[in-house]
């Protein structure tokens, strides 16, 4: 299909009456974000912080700075919830942490009864630099009491609510540090057993768990209760080169978006679920041997935080929907650049989505 038919039939989806009822379930992480635009590249900031530490210390003054909602499961509620689906997150964080996402949500039907409460919080510094025609984003974390989070955490009533979901969606395998492969195994079993949705996985970055990635790609990723594996380039990379180690060499000579679509192919071969990978210049879609690649819009990248997880949402939407391959890919590189070059930070509704789309065509 042309890209301009895509974005005919994909207008016509938004704008029209006709869509899929769908009800969404997020875990497990809320973060308490404080995002730090900074005006310079790594190599700048650390020429800035070297002057004012050669001083005994002082202030940087003018340095742009938001506290956010923050967590993939969250900024992906909230994403959904603006395109008008239905979301409910089983996630944990503290006393504090539930009156901040009552606040952030205080506009949206969201049922805040699956919330566990928890000593602590957790929190990020988001630290985004200047790169070349992009933001950075070095995010400093506390995961606080995610790390605890574990199927123990869950009752009746929460795996009621996954088994009746039309999505069940996990995030922050790393951030889950102690028992997230167990969380996996245990949530998506439950839903392809007993449930009657799909199961939907953005891990985030598995580094901070390094050691036990080659256990948990064993026990959950190739096993058949992942539906869809949603990634960024360093997070396919990083499977595929435990996979097959001799793509470190090979991706040497690669660009990133190369090795990153070479990965998604790796991994395609060796787990059950559709690949769906999104990146600075295209996402695809990856399905045994088949593949749909769309370019990404072109922007003014006013943010690197939270890119991916806007994409989830009208990936999401546009699975839920039976769009194309490659209108699904479009509606998601859309939300997601709507909300990166949005001033406000807010996710798109499906109107300022359709608006975008036209003002891009």
């Amino acid at each position: 299909m042309s890209l301009a038919k895509c974005r005919k039939e994909l207008l016509n989806f938004l704008e029209g009456e006709k869509f899929s009822p769908c009800h969404v379930v997020v875990m497990p992480d809320f973060f308490m974000d404080r995002v730090i635009n900074l005006p310079w590249t790594l190599s700048e900031f650390n020429a800035e912080i070297a002057n004012v530490a050669k001083h005994k210390g002082g202030s940087i003054d003018g340095i742009f700075q938001m506290d956010t909602k923050g967590g993939n499961s969250i900024n992906t509620a909230s994403a959904l919830s603006s395109l008008g689906v239905k979301v409910t997150p089983i996630i944990c964080t503290s006393n504090f942490g539930l009156q901040l996402i009552k606040y952030h949500f205080k506009d949206a039907p969201i049922d805040f009864s699956h919330i566990k409460i928890r000593d602590k919080a957790s929190i990020t510094t988001a630290l985004e630099f200047e790169g070349i025609n992009e933001k950075i984003n070095v995010m400093l974390r506390d995961v606080g009491s995610l790390a605890e989070f574990n199927p123990t955490d869950l009752n009746s009533r929460d795996f009621e609510l996954i088994q009746k979901a039309d999505y069940v969606c996990l995030f922050n395998w790393a951030g889950t540090l102690k028992y997230g492969t167990a969380l996996a195994q245990v949530v998506f079993n439950r839903s392809k057993q007993s449930g009657r949705g799909k199961t939907y996985y953005d891990t985030a970055d598995p580094n901070p768990n390094a050691e036990k990635i080659t256990y948990f790609i064993e026990n959950v990723l190739k096993t058949p209760n992942v539906d869809i594996l949603s990634l960024n380039e360093n997070e396919a990379i990083t499977y595929a080169n435990l996979l097959e180690p001799n793509l470190k060499e090979k991706n040497s000579q690669l660009s990133s978006s190369e090795s990153a679509m070479d990965a998604a192919r790796v991994l395609s071969k060796y787990f059950l679920a559709r690949i769906d990978l999104h990146t600075s210049l295209f996402s695809a879609s990856i399905k045994g041997l088949h593949e749909v690649v769309v370019p990404s819009f072109k922007i003014k990248v006013l943010r690197a935080t939270g890119a991916g997880d806007a994409w989830n949402a009208g990936n999401i939407l546009g699975d839920n929907n039976n769009l194309s391959n490659e209108c699904r890919l479009l509606l998601a590189n859309a939300v997601s650049a709507c909300y990166l070059s949005c001033a406000t930070g807010m996710h798109p509704t499906k109107e300022k989505v359709a608006n975008f789309i036209r003002a891009n065509m």
